[in-house]
């Protein structure tokens, strides 16, 4: 795969993605049970604002400020929203930045690694050489962490059911093949069958060519398992490949999480709206027994 999520750090979607996986992360920590956190497009882990403006060859529109940018010093952030921030603001201070706004951003890997217990553990997959290379050094050393160059999808058959009996898998490709959706059902499929009581985030895409609704239909195929599906989109989605907005479809959702997720993205949609038509959505697409 060519993607590479660095000129897309810290835009609204990352936001979204990486404030509900802090909470997600936080809930399951209410047990003292460790639990193994598997990221199965987990990127470099860490994203350098300024290089991702540069653009490879040449200048281009960042799209972190009107994400994360909106948020890095707002006082009025609700409480895991604050949180999420909060990491943010260390890891980019640990970097070295003593600029007012951030320069660098922690993917998925750092925000889980930050809040990791000694009984929890990360395994983060990448297929991209050059990104795996720099996620391995950037991982080199947290502790209770591996990371593995290979296809995520693929390597849940190996990690599931782990020695916790507890998961947490994100499920977040880049959807540059046409097949995305299907293999990402594919692999949530799998993983229920490995751990049926494991929690599972699938992000996907809302625009105008993504078929989220197809998504949703055969995730209430799941049932009796619930899933939720929280939605945020910044403007109306049009008929196009630009991204208005994006989901997050948890299965097997920890207790009152949907709350709190309604919090996050009823915030967001008013924070970090850029058009007309925008909004949230927080709905059970296989309600919670």
């Amino acid at each position: 795969m060519n993607y590479r999520h660095q000129f897309h750090a810290g835009n609204f979607a990352d936001v979204m993605k990486h404030a509900l996986l802090v909470e997600l992360v936080r809930l399951l920590q209410r047990k003292d049970r460790g639990f193994v956190f598997v990221d199965t497009h987990a990127g470099r882990g860490r994203y350098d604002l300024a290089t991702a403006a540069a653009g490879d060859s040449l200048a281009r529109q960042p799209e972190w400020p009107e994400g994360v940018g909106r948020l890095w010093d707002d006082p009025g952030l609700p409480g895991a929203l604050a949180t999420y921030i909060a990491l943010a603001r260390e890891h980019d201070r640990s970097g070295g930045n003593l600029a007012v706004g951030p320069r660098f951003y922690p993917g998925s890997p750092l925000l889980a690694a930050a809040l990791a217990r000694s009984a929890d553990r990360l395994v983060l997959c990448e297929l991209n050489p050059m990104e795996c290379d720099a996620l391995r050094g950037i991982m080199a050393a947290t502790r209770r962490c591996e990371v593995r160059c290979v296809d995520g999808y693929l390597e849940l058959a190996a990690l599931l059911p782990p020695l916790e009996r507890r998961a947490l898998v994100l499920i977040d490709p880049p959807y540059e093949a046409q097949d995305e959706f299907a293999r990402a059902l594919a692999s949530l499929r799998e993983g229920l069958r490995r751990l049926a009581g494991g929690v599972f985030a699938l992000w996907y895409p809302l625009t105008g060519r993504a078929r989220a609704e197809d998504l949703l239909s055969a995730l209430a195929g799941f049932a009796p398992t619930p899933v939720l599906s929280v939605e945020l989109t910044i403007a109306a989605v049009s008929g196009g490949p630009r991204l208005s907005g994006c989901g997050l479809a948890v299965v097997n959702p920890p207790w009152q999480f949907d709350e709190t997720a309604r919090e996050i993205v009823g915030f967001l949609a008013r924070r970090l709206a850029q058009g007309p038509g925008g909004g949230f959505r927080v709905d059970w697409v296989v309600p919670a027994v």
